[in-house]
């Protein structure tokens, strides 16, 4: 039975930030951004743009000819020995999974990064069957440990500082664990191996899915991820189907590409390429494609190219918004401008239609995209949809809201009613003034007031320009300022 999905308070999550997850989040992300920059400035700007641009193009070649390339992966697979399961949605993908523990009478499960693992809820649906997952990835491993959702899509547990990790390890693994991230590394290490011996299945998730030969791609800075594929007699591994690429020339063009925005790196540590089963690896190879609402992206001609995210996290870590408030906020499984463009789309408007609008719209997430995702043209779409209502769904919005939106851009769109309403303004602000600021407005503005006092109307800036001209202030040639006296 399908578990029901809570709806996302961006709002009521954004309260229950703690400075300290905030500051650790900033620290993280600005290490990461230095370290981005550095390699793409080694790398040479125009080079960089140009292979944003063949990487943009090629992502969107492969979700635009999926008929073509997912027919022909599935063939690939299944002639290599593995075995492809079509899931159309998170229920159909954890009954598959379930079904193929217990088949082989799996009781221990290591899992290597992935996310959509965690979009579907997967660890909850084999635990609730009394299997033991564990998460192998260092940042995974943590914020299971702490009983968390991860923070950020590449780094799970960039919100913690290494005290608190320490402290973690000492209550939970009943250990003597420093504040030292080498010592912490090594603890974790020590906690996770024998479970990689013992463990009847490994699952895995997937950066890209090569057609032409089968081959799953995973990509990661760290050992677990081969661990997790090769120990296990059994490796399944759980893909959107977006992440189809035609060849290994596209993966070239994508690893140059993710390397360099993930971790500020000319290549990451491990490339991990299985194609079907093998002598000394795990006895079968499962790929489930999973759908859940991705055809129903695919479908809208704006919102589409959601999908050609390659998740890197770079959108998160120049997100002014994601900076201040941290990756829980948002509710889901994806944080920051891609968590706020992917989970509405998945969920629906219903549950997450308001996160659209947890962005400043200043765009520096498309600058930084290596696929270049027209981001805020994504966002104002999807506003727009939650305003007005998705077809499927009805409206999402009070009609109180959509009214006075309506009277806004009425408002707006006359220079009579502006006007008017910057004269109105001016009298009406006066019981909350306090010298040049409006500390506190009632509702509905008191959404702004409750973070930062709103600058007072001071004049009518038409009148003051009409002066200002009718005076005959005059511009200095090529300068842009005005004539001196």
């Amino acid at each position: 039975m399908k578990e029901p999905m809570e709806k996302i308070d961006f709002r009521a999550n954004v309260q229950q930030a703690s400075p300290a997850v905030i500051a650790a989040t900033r620290n993280s992300t600005r290490t990461a951004l230095r370290i981005r920059g550095d390699v793409v400035h080694a790398f040479g700007e125009e080079r960089w743009q140009r292979l944003r641009q063949a990487g943009h193009d090629l992502r969107l070649h492969s979700l635009t000819h999926l008929d073509r390339y997912l027919p022909l992966l599935e063939e690939r697979v299944t002639a290599a020995g593995g075995r492809v399961h079509w899931a159309a949605d998170a229920a159909e993908a954890n009954g598959i999974v379930r079904e193929i523990a217990a088949r082989h009478n799996v009781r221990s499960i290591v899992k290597s990064k992935s996310m959509v693992s965690e979009e579907i809820g997967l660890n909850h649906s084999l635990e609730a069957a009394g299997l033991r997952v564990y998460e192998t990835d260092l940042g995974e491993f943590i914020v299971q440990l702490a009983g968390q959702k991860p923070s950020h899509i590449t780094a799970p547990a960039l919100h913690m500082t290494k005290e608190e990790i320490a402290r973690l390890f000492r209550e939970k693994l009943k250990v003597d664990a420093r504040p030292v991230p080498e010592e912490l590394t090594e603890l974790a290490r020590q906690r996770l191996r024998p479970e990689f011996l013992s463990a009847g299945m490994g699952i895995s998730g997937g950066n890209f899915l090569i057609a032409e030969t089968g081959t799953l791609l995973i990509v990661t800075n760290e050992g677990n991820g081969r661990l997790s594929t090769t120990l296990p007699p059994v490796h399944v591994a759980i893909v959107g189907i977006e992440k189809v690429i035609p060849d290994w020339e596209s993966a070239a063009v994508l690893l140059k590409l993710l390397a360099r925005s993930t971790s500020g790196s000319k290549i990451t540590a491990y490339n991990t390429c299985i194609t079907g089963t093998r002598e000394a690896g795990p006895q079968e190879f499962h790929l489930v494609l999973l759908d859940n609402g991705r055809s129903r992206i695919l479908a809208d001609p704006i919102a589409r190219e959601t999908l050609l995210c390659i998740r890197c996290g770079a959108c998160m870590n120049i997100c002014p918004v994601y900076n201040n408030v941290g990756g829980h906020a948002y509710g889901g499984v994806y944080q920051g401008p891609i968590g706020a463009m992917l989970t509405p789309q998945l969920m629906g408007t219903r549950l997450a239609g308001g996160l659209p609008f947890a962005s400043t719209l200043c765009g520096a997430c498309a600058e930084f995209c290596p696929v270049m995702i027209p981001i805020p043209e994504i966002l104002l779409h999807l506003r727009h949809r939650f305003v007005e209502g998705d077809a499927c769904e009805g409206p999402s919005v009070p009609g109180l809201l959509k009214a006075a939106a309506w009277a806004g851009r009425r408002v707006l769109g006359s220079p009579s009613l502006y006007r008017l309403g910057g004269r109105m303004a001016r009298t009406l602000q006066a019981p909350f003034r306090r010298g040049d600021w409006l500390p506190s407005l009632p509702a509905p503005l008191n959404r702004w007031t409750a973070a930062r006092p709103f600058p007072a109307f001071r004049g009518d800036f038409r009148s003051w320009w009409g002066k200002r001209t009718a005076a005959g202030s005059a511009v200095e040639p090529g300068t842009g300022r005005g004539a001196r006296p």
